[in-house]
């Protein structure tokens, strides 16, 4: 599909977002799907499922530093219609975004849907994941590993699993962020992974302190965390003596392209097999 995605906007697919100029606007567009079994736990409340589905779409907005303006909902039906219903109604209210239209089918087996996000740039140029430059920091807006908690909360039926069911996307973050970032993405795949992808991106690398990268876990699972994905927080690079706008936590440098795309406390990863979650 990369060879067939030829138009500047798409960005050789190294984005998660498509970026089309129109006139004196820029568009963001981006679109996730999920299927049960693989996104989301079969029996899982469905009200959450499509919380989560806007969310993700929004969070990819979010890290262009784009005002979501509209959706478009792809939808098998299935037997828990009007729970969804109730939880696209929730998150589309709570993030201020109108549903512009879409589709419906009748199917067998997993439950499966998709939906595009369209975005206006607030900032040009749009921040991409290939931008990083040598001498740069590198951020996180918040801990990761908490939805890891949050799932196995559910699973087993005790415990908070609401970081899991119900993620925010940091829509107000990304926006005051990206005047200042040259490089930036949420974290939906793990933090390193989704580190690694930043730095083949943008052809550097990112020397990550393991200590410095903060974590909702206990100590012992600190690897765990930041092999977890579903956090949605935001992963960035920006020059050194930037004030940033928002609360981040340094947890590396921008280096030469080295041995690997990420080094962490010094050591070379090499390729991503076990670094996050691929589908």
């Amino acid at each position: 599909m990369r060879g067939l995605a030829d138009h500047p906007g798409a960005r050789n697919l190294n984005d998660d977002c498509a970026v089309i100029e129109i006139g004196s606007e820029t568009l963001v567009l981006t679109h996730d799907m999920m299927s049960e079994g693989i996104h989301f736990l079969a029996g899982q409340d469905a009200a959450d499922v499509a919380w989560k589905l806007v969310t993700v779409n929004i969070s990819d907005l979010a890290a262009k530093g784009a005002k979501p303006v509209g959706m478009l909902l792809g939808y098998m039906l299935g037997a828990n219609d009007a729970r969804f219903l109730s939880g696209l109604e929730e998150a589309l209210h709570h993030y201020d975004v109108p549903l512009l239209g879409g589709d419906t089918i009748a199917g067998q087996g997993a439950q499966t849907m998709g939906l595009t996000a369209i975005g206006k740039a607030t900032h040009c140029p749009v921040p991409s994941r290939g931008g990083a430059q040598v001498g740069d920091s590198a951020y996180v807006t918040g801990p990761v590993g908490a939805a890891m908690l949050g799932f196995e909360a559910l699973k087993q039926g005790k415990g908070d699993s609401a970081a899991y069911r119900r993620p925010v996307a940091l829509m107000k973050e990304g926006i005051a962020l990206c005047p200042h970032v040259t490089a930036m993405m949420d974290i939906s795949d793990g933090l390193l992974l989704d580190a690694f992808r930043l730095a083949t991106a943008s052809n550097v690398t990112l020397a990550i302190d393991r200590g410095d990268v903060p974590i909702a876990t206990p100590e012992n699972r600190r690897d765990d965390a930041m092999r977890w994905g579903d956090d949605y927080q935001l992963l960035f690079t920006a020059p050194a003596d930037v004030a940033l706008p928002v609360t981040a936590h340094h947890i590396g440098q921008v280096i030469a392209r080295s041995s690997s795309p990420v080094l962490l406390d010094g050591y070379a990863l090499r390729g991503t097999q076990d670094l996050g979650y691929q589908h």
